[in-house]
């Protein structure tokens, strides 16, 4: 059994028990420590992995372990780095028991590299529901705040509904098939003409359980309350992991395993990603708490998400399959999750930092933000700037790649919405910025910000001009991981 493909995997559990046994035995005054550990350690599991990465799979393909699982191991390990990061100060201000709080964290990012790993149905159905589970306990964490229990009843009763739609329509593919591993899958249905009603109905079913994951229109019920009431740490963190790692198996389940009946399951995300781009944009428009709005942008973003997805693959008006640039869009899909991922922890991270002095996360709260704190407002605006796809910026370039994409497969009427959405977004990217810089300041308070966090805030903004100015470094990574999953003919 090839054990070793998965030691990042035991080491990172491993960290995880280290974690919750150093809180027993830590003073109060000495548990800021674990948030260093926690860092210390994911980063030691990244040069572990980069050290002595091989290739191959477990248990006949139950997990793949190949450049595009390699490659989301460590995106998943460097931004659980980030995440816990920028949750020191706010774990040891507002809410207790850090070590359970880290513990729960590393877990997340393990499912997370599982479900990115997962070459079968039911190990990705695991996998999503080991992050899903971690991050019903995070969203309720500040048991003493009413937002953030009813956020984490809400978040569980519609979570696991659409867990159960998910297992239903698995349950319903195997048993009309016969076999839940994404190969054998694919195999099984290239043989057949037409596509069962009962089969249909299994794809329904999956499909709507990862639209209601995305918080995808009209599935998003769940996702501002959610992001309102949770902790600001774990609201950035739901609004990239969650999404970045369900769109990472999702990638592989339509190229390897439903490649074969793209003409039923193709109109079905071209319908949920318009809705979504649209309906999440709109919505964002009247909102007046920074996590409600940052919210709905998210819905705006898995949008354009979903577009990616429906167009990994082109079908002619002769209805043949068309991959040519089949490569081009998996491409811009990752790199644009990488962009939002990124801009998103930069905005939530100044969020986290006027709470963290203020306890506010409203928009008017942010006025004269750049008088008080002028290096927050810059990462802020920048951030909102890239969310919106503004030059010079990381979401520009990403959003400019990925429409191009979809584009050059000859969807334009989806790439046309996407722009007029993006236009949209940018109504409100920019009322939040003219509060930072121009409203009137209604509280002249200095809001002090550590030598750590600058650097924190430094790094993203860094990541977000480089990544909009040159991003050809990770355009070469993206190519080399997607060259192993992709293998559509």
């Amino acid at each position: 059994m090839n054990f070793h493909l998965i030691y990042p995997e035991f080491l990172l559990t491993g960290l995880a028990f280290l974690v919750l046994t150093l809180d027993f035995f830590l003073p109060e005054d000495r548990k800021f420590l674990l948030s260093w550990v926690s860092s210390l350690g994911m980063a030691l599991v990244i040069v572990f992995a980069l050290l002595l990465y091989q290739q191959g799979d477990l248990y006949q393909g139950l997990l793949i372990i190949d450049g595009y699982a390699g490659f989301f191991r460590i995106f998943f390990l460097a931004i659980g780095i980030v995440i816990t990061l920028m949750s020191r100060d706010f774990v040891q201000s507002n809410i207790g028991n850090p070590g359970e709080y880290y513990a729960i964290l590393i877990f997340t990012v393990l499912a997370s590299i599982s479900l990115a790993s997962s070459g079968e149905l039911l190990t990705a159905y695991v996998s999503l529901e080991v992050l899903s589970f971690g991050l019903y306990v995070l969203v309720a964490y500040d048991r003493y705040n009413p937002g953030s229990n009813e956020a984490g009843v809400k978040f569980i009763l519609l979570g696991a509904f659409s867990s159960a739609l998910i297992l239903y329509g698995l349950s319903q593919t195997y048993g009309l098939i016969g076999t839940t591993r994404l190969d054998e899958i694919a195999v099984l249905l290239s043989s057949v003409e037409d596509i069962s009603i009962g089969m249909l109905l299994g794809l329904v079913l999956i499909l709507a359980g990862i639209a209601f994951k995305l918080a995808a229109v009209p599935f998003h019920m769940w996702a501002p309350d959610v992001y309102e009431g949770a902790p600001i740490p774990i609201t950035a963190w739901l609004s990239v992991c969650s999404k970045i790692a369900i769109v990472a198996f999702a990638i592989r389940f339509f190229t390897t395993g439903i490649f074969p009946v793209v003409n039923d399951w193709q109109p079905i995300l071209m319908v949920l990603a318009v809705l979504t781009m649209v309906g999440g944009n709109l919505l964002a428009l009247v909102q007046k708490n920074m996590k409600r709005l940052l919210a709905y942008s998210s819905i705006g973003h898995a949008g354009y998400l979903l577009m990616g997805l429906a167009a990994l693959v082109a079908v002619t008006d002769e209805g043949m399959f068309n991959t040519d640039f089949s490569h081009l869009v998996s491409n811009g899909l990752i790199f644009h999750m990488i962009a939002y991922g990124v801009t998103n922890f930069a905005i939530f991270y100044c969020l986290i930092l006027v709470y963290n002095s203020t306890g506010r996360d409203d928009i008017q709260g942010l006025a004269g933000l750049s008088s008080r704190q002028p290096m927050v407002a810059l990462v802020m605006v920048c951030s909102l700037f890239s969310l919106a796809g503004l030059p010079v910026f990381a979401g520009f370039t990403s959003k400019f790649y990925l429409f191009n994409a979809v584009a050059s497969q000859g969807y334009l009427l989806m790439v046309g919405v996407a722009i007029v959405a993006s236009l949209i977004s940018l109504y409100y990217y920019l009322t939040v910025a003219r509060y930072l810089y121009i409203e009137k300041v209604l509280d002249e308070s200095i809001i002090s910000v550590s030598v750590g966090s600058k650097c924190i805030l430094g790094v993203l903004l860094i990541f977000m001009v480089v990544g909009g100015i040159f991003p050809s470094p990770l355009m070469d990574l993206i190519q080399t991981a997607t060259d192993s999953v992709l293998k559509v003919e």
